[in-house]
């Protein structure tokens, strides 16, 4: 059992958990987590899809009510972390005061890419990551409009399907050759181009945008590096995130691509872990290091870390899965389908019900569904146990999947 106070940098969906898993697991001693955020810890994926779309306030977004930090005895501290001193284990704050810890954790996160181009920095040029960024859009949606959005990833595609649905002009551009091009097969994103393009939202591939036109004050359109104009009332950007490492980087913890920590979620130091987004973690499971942003990643991060504090250390293995919901449609995705060599369809395209599974070297390594949501239990269950199913069993309709599990 860990002696002395932890603090947790970054109130997320890590952060939060971790404090919550440290309390389950009995952990008496002192929880302080870090806010810098002007409301209660909540959850990021209603953003942009319910709550964008209008349902609820912001207190449906909220992890737990005031009460439960109070009943815990989690310390919410809103202030913001600026350094670090390893040797005398103190977290220097910046309101100017100090918080001695015997465990740190960094649940730090990450932050938008942010566009580099000609009047990005117009009143008219949004981002969607953080609560008030979402409230933002969502007031402004309500009153129509055209709108161009830069990036055809899972957020820029879930804006766009509720923007359109909203009654907005809606384009889309993206520089590679397909959407989602980086996260999905090519049987999903031929199947969501299809069906956003059907919702009238026009879908402009490879291409980029290379400035943002204003008459000084609010934007007009945006150039794009064919030569053509879209014209537009604002533009939202989703062109991925950046981890937040500095506050690590300065304390001399190794970063790369994230926070680098071992198998267990440990940093260089002994005394500092980090977790969710921001962390690059060794992954046994996949031979590899990997950052991951997904709810999943950080909550199994998250409660590793807590059992190793309570004296349960254990390698962390867990099997990434994701989603998105995009119009009427919910994709769900079980595994890292990275380096895959062949994809096997199962169901019905033209009923919007069906999975690819995908193989290589004829071993599963993941499931991507529509609208099919037992395949992707069956894919989270199989890649969790480590095994496989033959490409052709995948395909027959016929074949039991929950047999494949006995």
């Amino acid at each position: 059992m860990t002696k002395g106070p932890v603090l947790i940098v970054g109130a997320g969906h890590a952060g939060f958990q971790l404090a919550a898993s440290l309390r389950q697991h009995g952990f008496g001693e002192r929880i302080c987590l870090f806010n810098d955020e002007a409301h209660l810890p909540y959850q990021r994926p209603p953003l942009s899809k319910a709550y964008l779309k209008g349902s609820g306030g912001p207190d449906s977004l909220m992890f737990r009510p005031d009460k439960f930090y109070r009943e815990q005895t989690i310390e919410l501290i809103a202030d913001r972390a600026v350094a670090i001193d390893r040797g005398t284990r103190k977290l220097l704050l910046a309101s100017g005061s100090s918080l001695d810890y015997g465990h740190l954790v960094l649940a730090t996160g990450a932050r938008n890419r942010l566009l580099d181009i000609p009047n990005a920095d117009l009143e008219d040029v949004r981002y969607l990551r953080t609560l008030d960024e979402s409230e933002a859009l969502r007031q402004r949606i309500g009153s129509g409009g055209r709108v161009v959005v830069i990036g055809a990833g899972f957020i820029g595609l879930e804006f766009a399907a509720t923007a359109r649905a909203k009654g907005l002009e809606v384009d889309v551009v993206e520089l590679g050759a397909r959407v989602m091009a980086r996260a999905v097969t090519a049987e999903i994103s031929d199947f969501f181009q299809a069906r956003h393009s059907a919702a009238g939202i026009r879908i402009h591939l490879g291409v980029q945008a290379t400035g943002i036109e204003g008459d000084g004050a609010h934007v007009t359109g945006v150039s794009l590096s064919d030569g053509r104009h879209l014209p537009a009332d604002m533009v939202v950007v989703g062109v991925g995130v950046l981890p937040n490492v500095e506050l690590a980087a300065e304390a001399g913890l190794p970063v790369a691509a994230g926070i680098i920590v071992n198998e267990q979620l440990l940093t260089a130091d002994p005394n500092i872990s980090a977790v969710g987004d921001c962390a690059l973690f060794a992954s046994p499971r996949f031979g590899a290091s990997l950052r991951l942003e997904s709810v999943q990643n950080a909550t199994d991060h998250a409660r590793c870390v807590a059992a190793r504090l309570t004296g349960d250390a254990r390698t962390y293995d867990g099997l990434p899965w994701f989603w998105s919901d995009q119009g009427d449609d919910k994709l769900q995705i079980a595994g890292l389908t990275t380096g895959y060599d062949e994809v096997v369809v199962r169901g019905d395209r033209a009923r919007r019900s069906f999975s690819a599974f995908c193989y290589r070297a004829g071993q599963l390594v993941g499931v991507e569904s529509i609208n099919r949501a037992s395949d992707h239990v069956f894919g989270r269950r199989i890649l969790g146990l480590n095994r496989s199913i033959a490409p052709a069993q995948a395909a027959d309709l016929s074949f039991d999947l929950k047999a494949a599990l006995a």
